[in-house]
């Protein structure tokens, strides 16, 4: 397991402490029932979101209460941008509600083909 970050008072901040995701495609998240329920890409938008659910996925294994309540402290003051506009940030909807005590997921990494 990684170890995990204090997370500072911005999201900038803090996906400077978070590891590279460079070779990464895409991350899965994945249901009880082993099914693929969202995909992160790695691509301009989404490589916030991509980094901090690899970092989740190393720092905790699963992507539990505990973990999306530190996810949130990551991303930092798009979280409570999140909090006011549901649906505006998906990625952190998602652990929103996972925190609130929704079913836990796990992450699967795709790495880039060489």
């Amino acid at each position: 397991m990684l170890a995990k970050i204090q997370p500072g008072a911005t999201f900038r901040e803090n996906l400077q402490h978070l590891p590279s995701i460079d070779g990464v495609q895409r991350i899965d998240l994945i249901d009880g029932a082993g099914v693929v329920v969202a995909s992160i890409e790695n691509q301009p938008g989404k490589q916030g979101s991509l980094a901090v659910y690899q970092y989740l996925r190393h720092a905790f294994g699963t992507l539990d209460a505990e973990a999306a309540e530190h996810g949130l402290a990551v991303f930092g003051e798009h979280t409570v941008d999140a909090r006011k506009r549901p649906r505006a940030h998906p990625n952190i909807d998602r652990l929103l509600e996972i925190a609130a005590g929704g079913a836990p997921l796990s992450v699967d990494t795709i790495v880039a083909e060489r």
